[in-house]
């Protein structure tokens, strides 16, 4: 069975963006995922079709209501539906490798988009949505940040990379940042490729990649040097 992927959004028109492209493409091409997207609006009543209000207590810009927000969920994802609701959100829990894997290995994932100040939180306690943030930064709504999500779950489907092995050793895979790449040529502006990349010999091979790996998370990621220690310790 393919992974099923539901984004509900007040722009649908911005799905699959990216996601029809590259690896992702393909695999949705190929059924190895599929996507579903559902308009807020839709389930909103009324003349006008408002899917917010004014924030209870005052305060500056709207709030996706309850009432519409929960009524576009239980359409999507009944109380049956095994796939986790996500809630792109800033303030949720920072996104990591091992949360994808985690939802890669599942039968799917609803992703609700954030729009205005935020979603009135009934619903999230309501429906049990998870809150979910890829980076201390505010973007307009959480289309962007959806696809972030999804291409990073799609390109672990089984099948999908044409070298199952090839994600292994990137970032965050290991705890530790990637190792540098090299190809042809072997000089370029008066620089060569390592001697040891190219003497054939992979343990060295092997021991300087880890060993670059080490170096560049210590300089740029110090608190993934930590993780990894407490993580020895424990």
């Amino acid at each position: 069975m393919s992974f099923h992927a539901s984004v509900l959004t007040l722009y649908p028109d911005m799905f699959p963006g990216t996601l029809d492209q590259s690896l992702a493409g393909r695999a949705l091409e190929n059924g190895v995922w599929k996507l579903d997207v559902t308009q807020i609006r839709d389930f909103a009543s009324g003349k006008h079709k408002n899917v917010d209000d004014t924030p209870a207590g005052g305060g500056a810009g709207m709030v996706l209501r309850a009432d519409v927000l929960g009524r576009a969920i239980d359409a999507v994802s009944p109380a049956d539906d095994p796939r986790p609701r996500l809630l792109m959100s800033p303030r949720g829990k920072p996104l990591d490798q091992e949360r994808v894997r985690a939802l890669t290995d599942g039968p799917g994932v609803v992703i609700v988009c954030g729009r205005f100040e935020g979603v009135d939180q009934r619903v999230i306690d309501q429906r049990q949505l998870e809150e979910v943030s890829i980076g201390d930064y505010i973007l307009s709504g959480g289309e962007v940040a959806a696809q972030v999500v999804l291409d990073a779950i799609i390109r672990l489907l089984p099948g999908v990379m044409g070298n199952d092995t090839s994600g292994e050793s990137e970032s965050f895979e290991t705890g530790l940042l990637e190792h540098p790449h090299y190809t042809r040529p072997a000089e370029w502006e008066g620089h060569s490729i390592p001697d040891v990349l190219v003497s054939g010999n992979h343990g060295k091979i092997e021991q300087w990649r880890r060993d670059q790996a080490e170096k560049l998370t210590k300089q740029r990621r110090p608190d993934l040097i930590a993780a990894l220690d407490k993580k020895k310790q424990s």
